[in-house]
């Protein structure tokens, strides 16, 4: 009886291991939202890691901080973040900076899980707005599609992804009506 147990655990460990291997090599998770703001009104607050964590959800935790060095904004600005297990801890430095459409970013993570993604965020004119894009992806390693079989990526860090989307466009059209005022 024991043996056939034992037979039945190897299999659906060996279950698992195959559905791992066969996740995607690479993770790749965007959203965007309309924000009714020009790409020059909105792009300050992607290029400068400062005014970003304003409304980043992921540097936003109370137990999350961050070293900055380098330029205020632009290539070669870095924030070095510390936080719980929840929030992890690891580096971004901005590496592309287009002004006013786009900001692309190293994100390397330490823990919880050790990986490195290239973020980027694009800000295409609109009419009577724009439209901004949140992109990440990055090489998933064995342990990475492991994970994926129980907490799904797309999911997780998509919602976080639209959370601070969404808080970008309050911030960006409150700014606006209040300048209008």
């Amino acid at each position: 009886m024991l043996e056939i147990i034992g037979a039945g655990v190897a299999v659906i460990i060996a279950a698992i291991l195959i559905l791992a291997a066969r996740q995607p090599d690479v993770c790749h998770i965007a959203r965007s939202i309309f924000v009714a703001a020009p790409p020059e009104r909105i792009f300050p607050l992607i290029d400068d890691l400062r005014a970003m964590n304003e409304w980043n959800p992921f540097a936003k935790q109370p137990s999350v901080r961050n070293v900055y060095s380098g330029p205020e904004r632009g290539v070669g600005a870095v924030d070095e973040f510390e936080g719980d297990a929840s929030a992890g801890a690891g580096r971004v430095e901005i590496v592309e900076s287009v002004e006013p459409t786009k900001v692309a970013l190293a994100l390397r993570m330490d823990r919880p899980m050790k990986c490195s993604n290239r973020v980027e965020f694009t800000i295409a004119p609109q009419k009577g707005g724009s439209l901004v894009t949140w992109d990440m992806k990055g090489r998933q390693p064995f342990i990475g599609k492991l994970f994926s079989l129980v907490m799904r990526p797309e999911k997780m860090v998509g919602g976080v992804f639209e959370q601070g989307l969404s808080d970008l466009k309050r911030l960006v059209e409150t700014a606006r009506e209040e300048a209008a005022q």
